[in-house]
């Protein structure tokens, strides 16, 4: 262990300064005007695996934007370890929340990370925390200490739903074949207390369009007298949960799976202040499914939100006029036994049903996944729990996370491979947000922790 501690001192500006290069480019996957810097940057996630010690690095084509894979084999009869990440990024607006630009990277300190962070769309999710793999593999090569095979799966997609990534495990089974799958895109509950994420929810994600009448309407004329499909979609939006936020879609529970009350006693172990997270989001209370409470609502759960709504005149000044049409995008996260698939379709019925007669609907599916729940008795969460109590000097905490890693299903599906979710990052590292950064402790204490990973996999094998 003194060994990493020491390599990663030694090299710690120049781990930093190669993730702040790679953070600089703006790979984001769901914008066009990008297309070609996500390739720019698979390429340099190409470069960064050769120099770090992989045998084999290939560029590979797929529908969309591609997948770089890497491979190094030091005995076919020793277990292998299958690490993913990707290297797109979300769109870093609104643009204007942003205390530094987002694809110019900065080390900033703050509250809870003294040590500094960098602030950089992609600095937590993903490039940061792939990258720690990388650098992990490095060390492990330069110092002859790398137990097994290692391969590498980074894709461009993950921001827009994977579905390349699908296209490449369905038509690569025998190139990705491992023990175990190795992913950093998930969360820590704290820089004291690690904890491993053993559950995610699946999601269903739609765009909804509500149309009134065939042109934009003078709404001193006709206002009152025709449906205005932003008032109706409003009002159809609000219809989705009852007073006691519950979602009111027919059919939405019938598959969800009610944990036991000594199952709700154990997540409850986990620290937890509602006072701190209430002023770290700067909200006087929180607020959701009633019979929860919070770290159950966003993590047990299914939910309904709204993620952006628009129509009508949104420029300088006053315009008055009733749109022709409204829309609105709304995820829905669900959790493991809900069928995304089902669910969307049990989300279009229900929402073309509600509508009044004077508008039409309709429902467009974007993308989706399943949700997912790792067992604690396995191998890989004994290793990687091991690793961390070793780096951080406390066993890590078995958790269920809020969010959505759609592949981690797909895995076990096609691979046959249970996945390891090892996150570094925190919470209040605003991912998908403005101002998103990852701490300059938690890069490099997840440089020391993945090669532990290795050895103790390894050992728990024999």
């Amino acid at each position: 262990m003194e060994n990493i501690k020491s390599y990663v001192q030694q090299h710690k500006d120049r781990f930093i300064n190669e993730l702040i290069e790679l953070l600089k480019i703006p790979s984001v996957s769901a914008d066009t005007a990008y297309s070609q810097d996500v390739i720019d940057t698979a390429e340099a996630v190409k470069a960064s695996l050769s120099k770090a010690g992989c045998d084999i690095v290939e560029t590979c084509d797929t529908p969309g934007y591609p997948i770089i894979y890497g491979e190094k084999i030091i005995d076919p009869n020793l277990p292998t370890v299958l690490v993913y990440g990707h290297y797109d990024v979300q769109p870093p607006d609104p643009m204007e929340l942003w205390t530094s630009p987002p694809f110019e990277p900065v080390i900033k300190t703050t509250d809870i990370h003294p040590e500094g962070a960098i602030f950089a769309r992609g600095a937590c999710d993903d490039k940061g925390q792939m990258y720690m793999h990388v650098k992990a593999l490095e060390y492990m090569v330069q110092s002859n200490t790398l137990p097994c095979n290692v391969k590498f799966m980074i894709e461009g997609e993950e921001e827009v739903g994977s579905a390349s990534l699908a296209w490449f495990v369905e038509r690569n089974q025998e190139k990705l074949k491992n023990d175990v799958i190795l992913i950093s895109d998930t969360g820590m509950i704290s820089n004291q207390q690690p904890s491993i994420t053993t559950g995610l929810r699946g999601l269903s994600y739609v765009e909804v369009e509500v149309t009134g009448p065939n042109r934009d309407l003078h709404s001193g004329l006709y206002g009152g007298a025709v449906a205005n499909p932003i008032n109706i979609l409003a009002k159809m939006i609000a219809s989705l949960h009852d007073e006691d936020n519950h979602i009111t879609i027919p059919g939405f529970y019938d598959k969800v799976q009610e944990l036991s009350a000594e199952e709700r006693a154990e997540m409850a172990k986990a620290p937890f202040s509602l006072e701190k997270y209430k002023n770290a989001l700067n909200i006087a209370d929180v607020y959701g499914e009633k019979g929860y409470v919070t770290n159950e609502r966003n993590s047990i759960r299914p939910t309904l939100d709204v993620n952006g709504i628009w129509g009508g005149y949104q420029g300088e000044g006053a315009k008055t006029v009733i749109a022709s049409k409204a829309f609105a995008k709304i995820s829905m996260r669900l959790v493991p036994n809900q069928d995304w698939h089902e669910i969307t379709e049990l989300f279009t019925k229900h929402f073309t049903n509600i509508a009044p007669a004077g508008v039409t609907v309709k429902v467009t599916p974007h993308h989706g996944g399943q949700g997912y729940v790792t067992p604690i008795d396995s191998i890989g969460y004994k290793a990687a729990n091991m690793a961390y109590t070793e780096t951080f000097g406390v066993p890590a905490i078995p958790v269920r996370s809020g969010g959505s890693i759609p592949i981690v299903a797909l895995f076990e599906k096609e691979l046959k491979s249970k996945t390891i979710l090892m996150g570094f990052g925190l919470d209040s590292d605003a991912i998908h947000s403005p101002n998103e950064h990852f701490g300059i402790f938690n890069y490099l204490k997840g440089i020391e922790t993945i090669p532990l990973f290795y050895k103790y996999f390894v050992e728990l094998s024999k």
